[in-house]
């Protein structure tokens, strides 16, 4: 098997595509061989991709190989000539280079169509351009939900036997800690173990984060001053009112925004927390639920599908735009030693189905089925 994979998503700070991009850049060479994968990345190869996590900001140094000569030279199909085998190209990232015909594209969600007034102008110019030609150069789609791959099936107007439904996986980093342990690696961020809820997302308007600071205000006192809650993540988009209301929090002092984070501090994050909280209005897939319950923390969500998927039952369910049931929800999510205990266990329990060893090798089945002749 000789794939070539797309590897524009990946950036020192990852976000939930760049951490599948990388899962699986890091992991098809184990299971097809280091000299049967390469990666490409706008008109050149990448020898490591592993370098794009430390050095994307900066320039590259390399010069791109001949847009119009060799590369279209190579990529005039997703089914390349290799030696005597021929080659897949996955886009993991919606798209496909416009030379390519045949690929492998997947689709982690349709919010640019569904909700455009939540994306920033330049992203839906993007998908006015590209995604359409990407779907009309793709021989079969990867969605990351069963949920969304029949989303996807109706909108597109794509067969069934066209489109797999693939879930990601889940580090294992994101494990129960010892409290002596998350003590030492909280301590930087002024944090107690078990004395705050965690929120980890963009700040983007469909992830609701005005209305889990409005829910949030509204608790008791007592309960926002024993579980204060913490803010992690990217500064996003469209957001100037959210970020003028996150430094009014702040200064009440029942808000942290910390930021993006070093990944290698994002699992004792989570795993100090008492509660997760998730009320975005729509996603693909929704790792940081995922993360959130093989931490061992309780979770409340969306009532969107995808997510309610991935929970599979393991989490309180909400209608974010519901500011009264958001605020009751925590309130129990917080109080509910019962439902903490139970769903807590659930959430271990299910997290553990999910494997990025079984993400790659039903990808590669995917692959597989492009290309039988393989």
């Amino acid at each position: 098997m000789k794939v070539i994979l797309s590897v524009e998503a990946l950036e020192p700070m990852l976000t939930g595509i760049g951490r599948y991009t990388w899962e699986l850049a890091s992991r098809l060479p184990v299971a097809l061989g280091k000299k049967n994968v390469r990666y490409y990345r706008n008109g050149r190869w990448i020898n490591d991709p592993g370098e794009l996590l430390i050095d994307a900001a900066r320039p590259s140094k390399k010069k791109p190989w001949p847009f119009l000569g060799a590369v279209r030279r190579w990529f005039n199909s997703a089914e390349i000539e290799f030696g005597d085998q021929k080659t897949v190209f996955h886009g993991p990232n919606f798209f496909l280079p416009p030379w390519v015909d045949n690929g492998v594209v997947t689709v982690h969600d349709l919010s640019v169509f569904k909700f455009p007034e939540t994306h920033p102008a330049e992203r839906i110019r993007q998908y006015e351009r590209e995604f359409q030609m990407s779907m009309d150069h793709a021989a079969h789609l990867i969605t990351v939900t069963e949920s969304m791959r029949h989303e996807v099936m109706d909108f597109l107007g794509w067969p069934a036997e066209k489109i797999t439904a693939v879930h990601h996986g889940v580090s294992p980093a994101f494990a129960v800690r010892e409290e002596q342990e998350l003590q030492v690696r909280l301590r930087g961020y002024g944090l107690e173990p078990g004395s705050y809820v965690l929120c980890v997302s963009t700040l983007e308007p469909r992830k609701k984060i005005d209305c889990l600071l409005s829910s949030f205000r509204s608790l008791p006192a007592f309960l926002r001053e024993k579980n204060s809650l913490v803010l992690v993540g990217g500064s996003g988009w469209l957001n100037e009112d959210l970020h003028q209301t996150i430094e009014r929090a702040t200064r009440e002092g029942w808000l942290r925004y910390l930021g993006f984070v070093a990944e290698s501090d994002l699992p004792f994050l989570y795993a100090g927390a008492r509660l997760f909280v998730y009320p975005s209005i729509y996603e693909g897939f929704g790792f940081p639920v995922l993360e959130a319950m093989a931490s061992g923390v309780p979770v409340v969500t969306s009532n969107h599908a995808s997510v309610l998927e991935v929970a599979q039952g393991a989490s309180l369910q909400v209608e974010p735009d519901d500011l009264d049931a958001l605020a009751e929800t925590i309130r129990k999510g917080l109080t509910d030693e019962d439902w903490r205990s139970s769903t807590r266990t659930a959430g271990l329990r299910i997290a553990g189905y999910y494997s990025w060893d079984k993400c790659v090798e039903e990808t590669i089945g995917v692959y597989r089925h492009v290309s039988p002749r393989l």
